[in-house]
């Protein structure tokens, strides 16, 4: 029971008061040590930033930033889309001009490959005489056709074929 007759006594209540005050000045200091660091580093923060707050920068870049990167995968969505309808659009041609008629001069006919990337499309075949022009197409799919192709257009479709 000693310790309790020593909680008891005025000279443990005076310590302990003591102790109590003590870290209650300690807080206060700590407060007003706090305030002044935060007053530095805003002092700091707009001395950096000429004027300006750099901190209130920084959010701004960051929201900007953010909106960029948005916008790229918006533009990427875009990109891959126009890449998809870049599949079924002409992208090779092959043409061979040919004489078709002995008696006319010159390579005045005409073989036409248009095709996509999966070598689809269509060959035309301009067939040029003194009397008439006519011009005829075909049908291809991958390379080939469910039509007879005549030379000239098999080798029109080959040129189309191995062009970039």
């Amino acid at each position: 029971m000693d310790i309790l007759e020593m909680i008891k006594s005025n000279i443990f209540l005076v310590v302990l008061s003591g102790i109590i005050l003590l870290l209650f000045i300690l807080y206060i200091i700590t407060i007003i040590k706090l305030s002044k660091l935060n007053k530095n580093y805003t002092d700091f923060m707009l001395k950096m930033g000429k004027g300006e707050n750099i901190q209130e920068n920084i959010k701004k870049y960051s929201l900007k930033v953010e909106q960029v990167e948005n916008k790229n995968k918006e533009l990427e969505k875009y990109c891959e889309n126009i890449e998809n309808k870049m599949e079924n659009c002409i992208q090779k041609i092959g043409l061979v001009r040919y004489n078709a008629f002995k008696d006319t001069g010159s390579d005045l006919s005409f073989t036409l490959a248009l095709l996509d990337n999966k070598n689809t499309g269509i060959v035309l075949n301009g067939i040029y005489s003194r009397e008439t022009s006519n011009i005829y197409s075909k049908p291809v799919e991958k390379g080939t056709s469910t039509y007879t192709l005549s030379d000239e257009e098999k080798q029109a479709i080959q040129k189309a074929i191995n062009s970039k």
